[in-house]
C-alpha cells in the first residue's frame, strides 16, 4: 500500500480539462465488503452550495451506478499515464463479472471506509450530495442527443470533497 499525505484545498492544482477529459480517473464507491470502479472522463471541480465539490457523470446501464445510488461515498483517483492500460480495462469490463480491480493490474485501498484505487497518484474523497438524472428534455442543444442515440443517458453526482489525497 502506497502513503498519502492530505492536500489542502486551497493548495490543489489541477486542470480538469487535463485530469478528466484527456488523462481520466477512476470513480470508486461501496465498502470494504463490495466495491466497484469505473473510469470516467466527464467531470469536474468547483464551488456549488456553500462547498467544495467534485461531480462526474455514470450512464444508467453501468454497474458502479448501483453502488453510488445506494453509497453515501464515493471517490475520485487519478492515475498516471503508466496506468492507462488500467484505465482502458476499467471502462471497457463490467464489474458484474468479477472484481475487476485485480483483474487490471489494480489495488483496493480505503480511508474513512471510502474504496480508492492505491495506484492513484491524486484522489478525492466525496460525500454524496446530489444525484441529478440527465433528461432528453433538459437538452438545449440538439447536438448533445449524439452522446445518447442508445438512450443510455447519464447521472451527474456532486460529492462534498472531504478530503484531498496525494502519494
Amino acid at each position: 500500500m502506497h502513503v498519502f499525505q492530505p492536500i489542502p484545498v486551497d493548495m490543489l492544482e489541477i486542470n480538469p480539462f487535463e485530469s478528466f477529459g484527456k488523462d481520466w480517473a477512476l470513480v470508486s464507491s461501496g465498502s470494504k465488503k463490495r466495491a466497484n470502479t469505473m473510469t470516467v472522463s466527464w467531470g469536474g471541480i468547483g464551488v456549488l452550495w456553500g462547498k467544495n465539490v467534485a461531480f462526474i457523470f455514470v450512464r444508467d446501464s453501468r454497474y458502479t451506478k448501483e453502488f453510488l445510488d445506494q453509497g453515501e461515498f464515493f471517490s475520485i483517483s487519478f492515475m498516471s499515464q503508466e496506468y492507462r492500460e488500467a484505465l482502458n480495462y476499467c471502462g471497457s469490463h463490467s464489474g458484474r463479472d468479477g472484481d475487476k480491480v485485480p483483474e487490471a493490474g489494480l489495488t483496493w485501498n480505503y480511508k474513512l471506509s471510502i474504496p480508492f484505487i492505491d495506484e492513484g497518484s491524486f484522489v478525492v474523497l466525496c460525500h454524496k450530495l446530489s444525484a441529478v438524472k440527465l433528461t432528453e428534455d433538459s437538452f438545449l442543444s440538439p447536438e448533445i442527443a449524439k452522446w445518447y442515440k442508445d438512450g443510455d443517458l447519464h447521472t451527474m453526482y456532486i460529492g462534498e470533497i472531504i478530503e484531498l489525497m496525494a502519494r
